[in-house]
């Protein structure tokens, strides 16, 4: 995953916290999540992981207007806590979900990319190895959707001097698991500013506020 290389690595520094701490979650802090929020899920599954802690090295701000604000924690193994927010200090963070690293892959051509974006806009999102998941923003109607394109500003250490920005475009689906709960599936063209372009898929679920803390 380059997801490592784009958001994790920097050394954490001495200064007055400049960027935003959510739910007692930032840079240098612990977090910890109740594993029933994955076991409860069953077998089939895809979100599993082997720890219940997070190690917080990085965090991202996305500004998405009168959407609200995306806040973005994660670890040097790329797993990402996110909670978005009508606020920018994130004052009155909600929908919390939690992803982790599926694939990634560098295009290697214009028709990699033009086929990655159809694939976007479709009302289901299928790949080897994974099941069908529907489209989960917007709906789940047979109709196009246009993706969701933002940019990301990624900091190393709560001084937040220092930023890296990331373009985005991506695509939220689901599937529902036989029994209790559903899994999310998101897909993202991401650039950094003076990086290679890559195609990631993440699989998460969604958290309770009560399942993690810090």
């Amino acid at each position: 995953m380059v997801f490592r290389k784009l958001f994790g690595g920097g050394k954490q520094q001495d200064a007055e916290p400049a960027i935003p701490v959510v739910r007692n979650v930032t840079i240098g802090r612990t977090v910890r999540l109740d594993p029933l929020a994955w076991r409860r899920l069953g077998s089939d599954a895809l979100f599993k992981m082997d720890t219940d802690t997070l190690e917080i090295v990085a965090q991202g701000s996305i500004d998405l207007g009168v959407d609200g604000w995306v806040h973005r924690f994660y670890t040097e193994d790329d797993v990402m806590l996110q909670m978005v927010s009508p606020d920018p200090q994130g004052l009155e963070a909600e929908d919390f979900t939690v992803f982790r690293p599926w694939s990634s892959a560098y295009p290697p051509d214009g028709h990699a990319r033009r086929d990655w974006a159809d694939r976007l806009r479709a009302p289901a999102f299928t790949q080897p190895g994974l099941d069908v998941y529907r489209r989960f923003w917007f709906g789940d109607t047979d109709a196009r959707q246009e993706p969701v394109s933002f940019w990301e500003n990624v900091y190393d250490d709560r001084s937040g001097r220092n930023a890296r920005r990331i373009y985005q475009t991506c695509m939220l689906f689901s599937r529902d698991l036989p029994g209790e709960g559903s899994e999310l599936l998101l897909a993202i063209e991401m650039e950094p500013q003076g990086g290679d372009l890559t195609h990631e898929i993440m699989i998460g679920i969604p958290l309770d506020v009560g399942e993690f803390e810090a």
